[in-house]
């Protein structure tokens, strides 16, 4: 599509960032990767196996030739958790970025802001790249912006609820707002016309997980996905026509014969 997703320094062709969670299996997690085009994968540093190597992970099953492994806090509900977590995955190889989660809420999963701002400030400091995920608050995404976070990613939706984008007047407040850095979407997507909508409002990516895992058929959905994902940016740098509220005749009938 001749334009690339930016996050500290490096680029990535595509703009969709895809989950390792709740699939079947790891055979078909694999095939899913495939299937959605994405470069990133993302994964849970305290749901893998890092130390015994004698046992089976997901992480056999990603071509680290072909995805760039991005570990994620998920799990954590403090910052020293969150922290030690990024840390960890760094120590064992994995990579100096991470996907910062704190959660604040069990029942939810909505983050807690404080912690996730005071383990963003951590974390820049000594040397991760971190990618927030945070609600739709503007001036929160900001402050995290101000502590060094590479990109903002704000929830559409609750985490796997597959609501899709539930919040479309803070999502277009924070896209018109936010410039410094990349915003993802993150959480409640749905079905490949959710990512379509994300990405028309301007986002810069859309991560997911449970709407390709827990598909009927996730191949297909991965591969839906991918389309979307390619449609909703090409309509946004396409530029939509404005809404009206009467018609505007297709073939217009200004100077023809009558």
């Amino acid at each position: 599509m001749g334009d690339t997703l930016k996050i500290a320094g490096r680029e990535f062709r595509s703009r969709l960032i895809v989950g390792t969670g709740k699939y079947r299996n790891f055979q078909e997690m694999a095939r899913c990767h495939e299937a959605s085009g994405t470069e990133m994968v993302t994964v849970a540093v305290r749901r893998v196996n890092l130390t015994e190597n004698s046992k089976e992970s997901l992480l056999d099953y990603i071509d680290r030739s072909k995805f760039f492994i991005l570990p994620n806090t998920a799990g954590c509900y403090t910052a020293d958790e969150a922290v030690r977590t990024a840390r960890l995955a760094r120590e064992v190889g994995l990579s100096n970025w991470v996907k910062l989660e704190v959660i604040g809420d069990e029942k939810t999963l909505f983050p807690d802001n404080a912690s996730l701002l005071e383990a963003t400030r951590v974390l820049v400091k000594e040397g991760f790249v971190v990618l927030p995920y945070t609600n739709d608050d503007l001036i929160n995404a900001r402050r995290l912006i101000e502590a060094g976070a590479a990109a903002v990613m704000p929830l559409a939706a609750p985490i796997g609820s597959g609501l899709g984008i539930q919040n479309w007047a803070n999502l277009r407040i924070l896209r018109e707002m936010i410039r410094e850095v990349p915003l993802i979407v993150d959480a409640g997507v749905g079905t490949a016309s959710d990512v379509t909508m994300a990405m028309e409002l301007g986002y810069d990516g859309v991560l997911l997980n449970t709407a390709i895992a827990c598909a009927q058929e996730p191949v297909k959905m991965a591969e839906a996905m991918r389309h979307a994902i390619e449609a909703g940016r090409l309509a946004y740098l396409a530029g939509r026509i404005p809404k009206k509220l009467y018609a505007s005749a297709s073939s217009p009938l200004e100077g023809v014969l009558r």
